[in-house]
Formats: C-alpha cells, sequence, structure tokens
C-alpha cells in the first residue's frame, strides 16, 4: 500500500476587507460584540460584480499549489472539490476548475460536507492514493458567501461571521522511504442535528426557487444560513475533543506529540476551549479566524497554507487538523509533515 503526502499548498482571498465597523453601518452591530462572540476582527468579500466566483477564486488557489508541489499540471490524476457555494446548482465546480486550469479530460469530485468539507476531500484523495489509483490529486476548499448572507437585524449574528477564500492542495503518492504522509483521517457525521445549522431552502425535497419567487413573501427567511449557536458551540467543543483523540489514539500519539493544531476557524471561542482543554500552547495552535472570518471548507486550507508559510510548521512535525459543522459532520486529520 502507498502512502500520501502534501506536495504543495495555496490559497486566495480578495483583496476586499470588511471590518467589523464597515459591517456596523449596515446591520445594528458593532465590533465588540462581534469580537466578543467570535474572535473575528475582519473578513474578506468579493466586490459584486468584479467576476470572481467560487471556481476563479478556486483555480487562483490551485495554481499557486500546483507550482509550489514541483509538478506539472498535466500530472494532476484527479480533482476533490469541496465547498456549499458552487457557482450553479449544477454542474459543481469541479468540472468548472478542471476547464480553468486546462487540466486533461480527469474525474472530478464534488463534495458537500461544509465546515467539514477538506478533511473530507483529503480523506477521499488519501484512499485513492493509498490503493495506487491516482497518483496526484488538486484538492479545492473554496467558498463565496458574501451574496448569500442576510445583512439586517434579522439575520447579523450568523452574517458577521462568514468570509469568502479558497485554499487548495495537491496531495500525491510519497516516495519510498519518504517519512511524510498522511497518518490517517477520521469522519463522522449526525444528520439528527441537520436543521440546527443549514439553509433549508431551495431544495429538491422542498421548497424550490419557483415556491420562493411564487410566494413573493419578504419575510422568508429560508434561503438565508440559519444557525442556533449555542446548541452548535456545545456540540462543537465535545466533538473537536472526540474526534482529535480518535486521531491521536489511533496512531499511538500523546497530545505531547503535537507540533501543530489547525482547526476549522469557526469560531475563535472554540478553538481556545479546544486549546485549553489539550493544554497547548499558543505555538502549537494556528488561528486566522481574526482576518478571514469563517470561510467554511476553505478554512483550513488557508490556514495551513498561510502556517506552513509563516514557518510554523517544519519537516517532521505532527500536524493535527480538525473540523466540525453543518450535517452534524466532523472530522479530523493527523499528518506527519
Amino acid at each position: 500500500m502507498y502512502h500520501s503526502k502534501i506536495s504543495g499548498l495555496g490559497y486566495f482571498v480578495p483583496e476586499n476587507i470588511v471590518t467589523n465597523d464597515d459591517l456596523s453601518k449596515i446591520i445594528d452591530t458593532n465590533d465588540e460584540w462581534i469580537q466578543e462572540r467570535t474572535g473575528i476582527k475582519e473578513r474578506r468579500h468579493i466586490v459584486k460584480g468584479s467576476g470572481e466566483t467560487t471556481t476563479t477564486m478556486g483555480v487562483k488557489a490551485a495554481k499557486i499549489a500546483i507550482e509550489r508541489s514541483g509538478i506539472d499540471k498535466n500530472d494532476i490524476d484527479f480533482i476533490v472539490f469541496a465547498t456549499i457555494s458552487p457557482d450553479y446548482y449544477f454542474p459543481g465546480p469541479g468540472v468548472a476548475l478542471q476547464k480553468e486550469l486546462g487540466l486533461k479530460t480527469i474525474g472530478a469530485l464534488d463534495i458537500r460536507n461544509q465546515c467539514s468539507g477538506f478533511i473530507y476531500a483529503l480523506s477521499i484523495a488519501d484512499q485513492y492514493i493509498k490503493t495506487g489509483m491516482y497518483k496526484n490529486i488538486l484538492i479545492v476548499g473554496s467558498e463565496l458567501q458574501s451574496i448569500g448572507l442576510d445583512m439586517s437585524i434579522r439575520g447579523r449574528s450568523v452574517s458577521v461571521i462568514f468570509g469568502d477564500g479558497a485554499g487548495a492542495a495537491v496531495l500525491s503518492r510519497a516516495e519510498e522511504g519518504d517519512t511524510s504522509c498522511v497518518l490517517s483521517t477520521h469522519l463522522h457525521s449526525e444528520g439528527e442535528h441537520a436543521k440546527e445549522l443549514a439553509v433549508l431552502s431551495p431544495g429538491m425535497g422542498g421548497r424550490w426557487v419557483t415556491d420562493i419567487l411564487a410566494d413573493n413573501n419578504p419575510d422568508d427567511e429560508s434561503y438565508f444560513p440559519y444557525m442556533n449557536g449555542q446548541f452548535v458551540f456545545k456540540h462543537a467543543v465535545v466533538r473537536f475533543s472526540e474526534v482529535i483523540n480518535e486521531g491521536l489514539e489511533a496512531n499511538n500519539l500523546s497530545v505531547s506529540d503535537i507540533d501543530m493544531l489547525i482547526p476549522h476557524q469557526a469560531n475563535l471561542r472554540i478553538s481556545q476551549f479546544i486549546q485549553k482543554k489539550f493544554g497547548l500552547t499558543d505555538d502549537q495552535v494556528f488561528n486566522n479566524i481574526q482576518k478571514y472570518g469563517n470561510t467554511t471548507a476553505a478554512s483550513i486550507p488557508i490556514a495551513l497554507t498561510e502556517a506552513w508559510e509563516l514557518g510554523k510548521i517544519k519537516k517532521g512535525d505532527t500536524i493535527v487538523l480538525a473540523a466540525f459543522g453543518s450535517g452534524f459532520t466532523w472530522a479530523s486529520a493527523i499528518i506527519k509533515w
């Protein structure tokens, strides 16, 4: 059986910075309220009319990752694209990415695992490489969320959280003797609580766009994100802890072996809770939600890339990725760098 390793990383965020003070001009909120509850100071939003999409941001991140991997783009065998904000309801952005990058007619898989999307994508790619089916797989997490938020008092507790951006990684087959590899991935779901963090319509199983238009109801909230914040927080801290421990135990590792924990950037308070629970130092946990907000499937690859660029990840380090989000889904990955 083969092993996979991350051979290249890249990320892209729009230039347009939206601060908490900027939001306070359009929503009844303020910087202190947002920072106290989320830790977020600013986020990036695309400029409407700029032509930027989930796919175009993913392409920009992917080009950087491919260049850093040292492989030719034609050596990519497969694409896994994670997002909750595709350019179209269908087809998914994987095929659009294939077109824009000028890749061969390789397979493109789109996955909808929300905040856990990148780790799910990494796990899928890891299995393909382990079995020998593919050698180089492009993984992308990209989100354009700003244009779908409820920028009113009604939606302020959710809308202040999310940002736009993309992250990408090239996962490659590790050469014999290479100690860098994905050690294990661990995936979970609990659909019982799906509606506690969701966009309930449009959807083929319920109200579709035609129903929303026909009703013409200005008070309809079903197409905006809904989150039961306290409920999500309570479950998140439990599942984060469980899935991190699961990964460590699967590899006979202890908390002291963690060189860097990169949690999904959902809420700085969740990350701080987990850090305290595991007794990790500030140098062992990387957070950038303060700058980018919650970029959902893009948050882990953006944070992973930024941590690596800053020299916080070194050869031989044990890296732990962990995520929890809508579904509920949660996941972890243990990586030897």
